[in-house]
């Protein structure tokens, strides 16, 4: 299956052993289903909301057209974020 196939990965790559259902990883939450993984940073995103006091802030939409496909700019410089 698909998230043996992951776990075996992860013990190549880093060495790593499961000794249960993986849960968190590497800060990321995972979820894991016969067929599928889902992973998402819902904890990561709570914890930083907390710690800055906007957990409980008034949220808003950001309009965005869904079917519009994203376009590189050809003429921007590349931007090193690290």
């Amino acid at each position: 299956s698909l998230c043996i196939d992951f776990e075996e990965l992860m013990h190549k790559k880093f060495r790593m052993s499961s000794m249960e259902e993986l849960t968190f990883f590497l800060g990321l939450q995972v979820m894991q289903k016969d067929d599928e993984i889902f992973i998402s940073q819902d904890k990561y995103v709570a914890d930083i909301l907390k710690k800055f006091d906007f957990s409980s802030v008034k949220t808003e939409s950001t309009p965005i057209e869904t079917n519009k496909a994203l376009l590189k700019d050809e003429k921007a410089k590349n931007v090193d974020v690290h």
